[in-house]
């Protein structure tokens, strides 16, 4: 049994029912679980009063401390392709086409270091849970290879098996290429959830099956997907929905319905499917999301950068549906800092709507923040973390908020996470164990991963430039 104490934050954000904020805040943790939370007066007199001892103190003075951040949704493997499509304003579906083929080149190793150092830059950012979309498996890649990098550095992690079977042949978007038989994948992802699925409480890995979107699977695919999932507990099911008003009009042509029409006519709505994106959906669908409790991932920074549009997140959760937050891919993207995306957030949802009476109060840091924590849990079906409570999972980060960055910010340091430059987190427990120390990754060479990842990149440019599916 390993007593944790980290204390005299100057504040802890609990995200707890009452939403308390708490001055010289404490957290005591036994082994992976917190067990109490309060001041650190008060929490120190407790534990002399039991005649305990933490085995390790944790000063964490001049810091905000947060439950650990959640990212709902993303494309690990896409680091090693940044800026490439987005760096010439390209939408979702040409931006697509230009990289389908350079992805088609990856291998196991791309796809475990893209996916080590994609997790390292999300664990510097204070996220402390990562679900990730893999949807196409060239030359041997498997999900394994991200869940093994994942399990290296320690991070919470729900990887998804995605899939591609409807080709350009077949009137779909990608190419032929980069799709798989129907067969092969329902049975690999069989396969990956007996041999990783964890369902239980404090679980570090559940898997998720995520056809990749309407324009990229047949109708059969998600319906026999949605069938596996639900015969298995805590496998839930995720896809990209209405992301775009292309994807819209595709729905439309295709099938005569509008994208969440035609997915609720395949069973996938409920309170074990999420969807990323969800920018285009009119008043009725909000209130569908809400009454099926389906789950949706906002992508600011994805959204602005590939002119997607802006989600109405502020209508979405005063209906009462599910919503998280995701970086999405790091190529359409070109970063991964969760907390940054938690500012986008809340600057999208303000900007979006000039003009409009209190335009400015309509997403404030603190929405934003619970996005990102209690909104991701929510999303992931999880009720073990999210927020700073007893009895939940030991997952949590402490930002400085005592330098440059945040200079003249005291009277409100909470929100001075979001208004104020994001920082990178100084400390990170998850599941109890010390990831980030001293704002350092923990036996992490990161000089050495980033070269690894540099080369493989490199690499897989030069292989898609020799058959001319890439040029400067």
């Amino acid at each position: 049994m390993i007593l944790l104490l980290v204390e005299h934050a100057d504040v802890v954000l609990t995200m707890d029912a009452e939403r308390r904020e708490i001055n010289d805040g404490a957290i005591v943790i036994r082994d992976n679980v917190i067990e109490r939370v309060g001041g650190s007066a008060e929490v120190n007199s407790s534990l002399s009063a039991a005649g305990l001892v933490p085995d390790r103190r944790i000063d964490a003075s001049g810091c905000v401390v947060t439950p650990g951040l959640i990212n709902c949704h993303h494309h690990l493997y896409q680091t090693l392709t940044r800026s490439i499509g987005t760096a010439q304003g390209k939408s979702l579906f040409d931006w697509l086409q230009a990289l389908y083929p350079i992805w088609a080149e990856m291998d196991a190793e791309a796809v475990y270091i893209s996916a080590k150092l994609g997790l390292a830059e999300l664990l510097l950012s204070g996220a402390t849970t990562v679900a990730d979309h893999l949807y196409l498996f060239p030359n041997g890649a498997r999900l394994d290879d991200e869940i093994r990098a994942a399990r290296e550095l320690g991070v919470r992690f729900h990887p998804t098996r995605g899939s591609m079977s409807l080709g350009q042949s077949q009137g779909g978007l990608p190419p032929d290429s980069v799709c798989e038989d129907e067969s092969d994948i329902l049975a690999d992802c069989v396969r990956v959830i007996n041999e990783f699925h964890d369902p239980e409480p404090f679980s570090m890995l559940r898997i998720g099956l995520a056809p990749c979107s309407p324009f990229s699977v047949t109708p059969e695919l998600m319906r026999k997907t949605a069938e596996l999932a639900r015969a298995h507990p805590r496998v839930n099911l995720h896809t990209h929905l209405a992301e775009t008003v292309d994807e819209n009009r595709y729905c439309e042509q295709h099938f005569g319905l509008r994208p969440l029409a035609y997915i609720e006519s395949l069973g996938w709505t409920g309170d074990d499917v999420w969807f990323a994106h969800m920018v285009h959906p009119n008043t009725d669908e909000i209130g569908m999301l809400a009454a099926t409790n389906s789950g949706v991932c906002h992508c600011p920074s994805s959204n602005m950068i590939l002119a997607s549009g802006i989600a109405p997140v502020r209508e979405m959760s005063d209906a009462g549906v599910r919503v998280g937050l995701g970086v999405d891919g790091s190529a359409s993207n070109d970063g991964n800092h969760l907390l940054g995306e938690a500012r986008q957030a809340m600057l999208l949802q303000r900007v979006g709507w000039p003009g409009f009476e209190s335009s400015a109060a309509r997403f404030s840091a603190r929405a934003a923040l619970e996005l990102a924590t209690l909104g991701g849990a929510a999303v992931l079906g999880r009720d073990d973390i999210g927020s700073l409570e007893p009895g939940k999972a030991a997952d949590l980060v402490a930002y400085r908020v005592d330098g440059i960055r945040h200079a003249g910010a005291g009277g409100d340091p909470v929100a001075a996470l979001l208004t104020c430059a994001p920082a990178d987190a100084w400390l990170s427990l998850i599941n109890g164990r010390t990831i980030i120390e001293q704002g350092e990754i923990v036996d992490l060479d990161l000089a050495t991963l980033v070269q690894q990842h540099n080369q493989q990149a490199q690499r897989l440019l030069q292989k898609a430039a020799a058959k001319g599916n890439y040029h400067d």
